[in-house]
């Protein structure tokens, strides 16, 4: 059965996955509009850096981000500077890198939502004196309602079930930086399998309940 350490990084794992979905969704919005109506030639690359964690490998990630955020690096003296202190092992910490680490699992759904919706009801609704501000809030953003679906779906779950990223940055202190993946390593380094069976037979019924709710209630969305 699970016990309290269990709890508590079960706890921690839907906090982070929350706050990260949310702030994906309020900074990655305007990222997926631009991308999906810019023509400039520098969309390309700004559309690599934004899939680059689709192809990294999470350590990698980890090895910069801790670096970047660490004393000497650039994100480490701003935070410093700012009275802050430093953000590895930290749930702050753990914020940022799962926000980086996790972007384009909410960006892509939400960009292909909107290049679907193309540009013809935005016309329309120019050609009935709305502002483009007014054609976005009541136009686009409900018509692209279903790649928001996606979107805070999909970067809720791969919020959850990171590991490497997380571990680099956090580490694994109970109760502040231990989430779920981790948890389960630490379960199996200390041969408790039972403990260690219970978690990932949680983690395994619900990427199934995602993975299912993405294809009931979003049969024509492109999937990552």
């Amino acid at each position: 059965m699970p016990d309290a350490s269990d709890a508590a990084a079960i706890w921690l794992t839907l906090k982070l996955a929350t706050l990260t979905t949310l702030a994906l969704l309020v900074l990655g919005t305007p990222l997926a509009w631009w991308l999906a109506h810019s023509r400039t030639w520098w969309k390309g690359p700004i559309r690599a850096i934004v899939t680059l964690p689709l192809v990294l490998p999470p350590s990698v990630l980890g090895f910069y981000l801790l670096l970047t955020m660490g004393p000497d690096g650039l994100l480490g003296r701003l935070t410093q500077s700012m009275g802050l202190g430093l953000l590895p092992f930290t749930f702050w910490g753990l914020l940022v890198a799962s926000m980086i680490y996790s972007l384009p699992f909410v960006v892509q759904p939400i960009e292909l939502a909107f290049e679907a919706i193309g540009n013809r009801p935005l016309e329309v609704a120019a050609t009935l004196g709305a502002s483009p501000l007014d054609a976005f809030f009541s136009i686009a953003l409900p018509l692209a309602r279903p790649g928001f679906y996606s979107a805070a779906t999909l970067g809720f779950a791969h919020t959850v079930g990171e590991f490497g990223v997380v571990l680099m940055i956090g580490g694994n202190i109970p109760e502040k930086t231990r989430v779920v993946s981790v948890q389960i390593y630490s379960h199996v380094e200390a041969l408790e399998y039972a403990q260690a069976h219970w978690l990932a037979g949680g983690m395994i019924a619900f990427a199934f309940l995602v993975m299912l709710l993405l294809h009931t209630f979003s049969p024509n969305q492109q999937r990552l």
